[in-house]
């Protein structure tokens, strides 16, 4: 009986962040269009720490005791975020992009994710290799927003659009959703955990697979809803900004707490989300994410749960 309560109460938690990451994005997108910013910095920045707010939320929650689900929840959150969200994202509708994407954000993405295998080589993650990170968090968010306030130059001519009580209406959606995001991690990693200790799964393995998918549900919604609108550059700028952040702000926040202990199969896992990440690039050269790569992408990712379950 106890398992079926922690495993109901795993998945209220994850309703919980997805609705709360859902109305967390709703509110910040609202006002960051009143400020005239463009499509691909709003998927960035706003949309991007939005649907990230949840892996935060869990790993704060798992912070100390539970470090492997930290680890496990940032790398398989960047995991899915390719493999689940953009290969079913893309099978539903080829994705356009913008090709600044390869020059600037998919090379960040890629330079924080190998700057987390150099600071694991030691075999944890310390304080002072978290600090590492939000310092990183500060130099990328000082870099959106110059190029936010480029955009808002581009379209100072543009006059925002909106009743005036949008900022109300966005606070109140933002409110909410922390609420929700604050509780639901609460109840996802304390009941998962359980779940983890009477199936005989580790802590790392539930982080990877259930935390991890759980928590990239909004990005899930948020890309597909996006790119079902013709707003690819939204949909594809919220999961490579969600991967920086998953690494330099969630990660961050979990070794600078309690610090994280590295295990040594850990960096297949960290190759596999390198691969995905480099496959993504690849798929971006013709600037379309077509049905194939998406298929591709999906498949991938479907082989690896079958891989962290079995291993």
């Amino acid at each position: 009986m106890e398992i079926v309560i922690s495993a109901v109460l795993t998945l209220v938690g994850l309703v919980m962040l997805c609705f709360g990451g859902n109305w967390l994005v709703s509110g910040g997108v609202a006002i960051a269009r009143k400020f005239r910013i463009s499509n691909l910095v709003i998927g960035m920045t706003i949309v991007a720490y939005g649907t990230s707010t949840p892996e935060l939320a869990a790993s704060v929650a798992a912070a100390g005791e539970h470090s492997a689900i930290i680890l496990g929840n940032v790398v398989g959150s960047n995991i899915a975020n390719v493999g689940m969200v953009i290969g079913v994202a893309a099978i539903l509708a080829p994705i356009v992009i913008q090709k600044s994407l390869l020059r600037k954000e998919i090379p960040i993405m890629l330079g924080v994710s190998i700057l987390l295998v150099l600071i694991s080589i030691d075999g944890e993650l310390s304080n002072y290799d978290g600090i590492l990170l939000l310092v990183g968090l500060g130099v990328f968010g000082y870099y959106t927003l110059k190029d936010a306030m480029k955009q808002r130059q581009k379209n100072k001519d543009e006059l925002p659009q909106g009743k005036e009580n949008v900022f109300l209406k966005s606070i109140g959606l933002i409110g909410l959703g922390i609420g929700l995001l604050y509780i639901g991690a609460i109840l996802t990693v304390d009941n998962a955990v359980i779940l983890a200790k009477e199936f005989g799964l580790s802590e790392k393995i539930i982080g990877l697979t259930i935390i991890a998918i759980g928590t990239s549900l909004p990005e899930l919604i948020t890309s597909v809803i996006a790119i079902k609108k013709g707003h690819g550059d939204i949909g594809v700028g919220n999961i490579i900004g969600s991967n920086i952040y998953n690494i330099l702000m969630i990660m961050g926040v979990g070794a600078a707490l309690g610090g994280v202990i590295i295990s040594a199969d850990v960096y297949v896992d960290y190759a596999i989300m390198i691969l995905f990440s480099l496959a993504l690039l690849i798929g971006l050269k013709t600037g379309v994410i077509n049905r194939v790569v998406g298929v591709g992408l999906a498949i991938g990712y479907v082989a690896y749960l079958l891989l962290t379950f079995f291993k």
